[in-house]
């Protein structure tokens, strides 16, 4: 015997729960409010995507494959780390600040998201090693406390962006820390 049909669509309602934890949060964010959200009844809610939790596990993987995937993009696509960084930085001032989302970056605004955000400084900073490695920055390069450094101009762009900074204020931050950055072996 088939299963019933939902008589929704997923993918719609999880963007809707995404933009909901992205704005309030997770503790801020109750099952009811999710629910009220979607028009899903709570047994609906639970059969498709389980109890709060393992639904916000989904509402971040989602995230990162579609509104956070720039970054991760930018560090497999880019040839060098500060082209990298450079494109993330510029990326992030106009997605934090995008009037048809939530302002600021979801994996910034949660606390329980702190393996995420260490996850993103250890990835810039393998893409910084790679580059003192291959010579394209000198030795001398601190490469974590760069990526430490990244990883808090981008946080400080999003709550920025949280409280209102503009696009244009949010770029302003992206170039002066690029100016931070190493120069280049000759």
């Amino acid at each position: 015997m088939a299963g019933r049909r939902r008589r929704f669509d997923r993918e719609e309602v999880l963007d809707l729960i995404t933009r909901a934890f992205w704005r309030a949060g997770y503790d801020a964010t109750s099952v009811a409010d999710l629910t009220r959200l979607t028009g899903v009844n709570p047994p609906s809610l639970y059969a498709a995507f389980g109890d709060k939790k393992a639904l916000f596990a989904e509402v971040v993987e989602r995230y990162l494959r579609t509104y956070g995937a720039f970054a991760g993009l930018a560090l497999r696509e880019e040839p060098t780390a500060r082209a990298a960084v450079e494109r993330i930085l510029r990326e992030a001032a106009t997605a934090y600040t995008d009037p048809a989302r939530p302002r600021g970056c979801l994996l910034l605004s949660v606390p329980e998201l702190v393996a995420h955000r260490r996850a993103a400084i250890d990835a810039v900073e393998a893409k910084i090693r790679a580059d003192v490695a291959s010579g394209v920055l000198p030795a001398t390069t601190e490469a974590h406390g760069l990526a430490v450094f990244v990883g808090a101009t981008v946080r400080g762009m999003s709550g920025l962006a949280r409280d209102g900074a503009t696009r244009e204020e949010l770029g302003h931050v992206a170039r002066a820390a690029l100016t931070a950055w190493p120069a280049p072996v000759p």
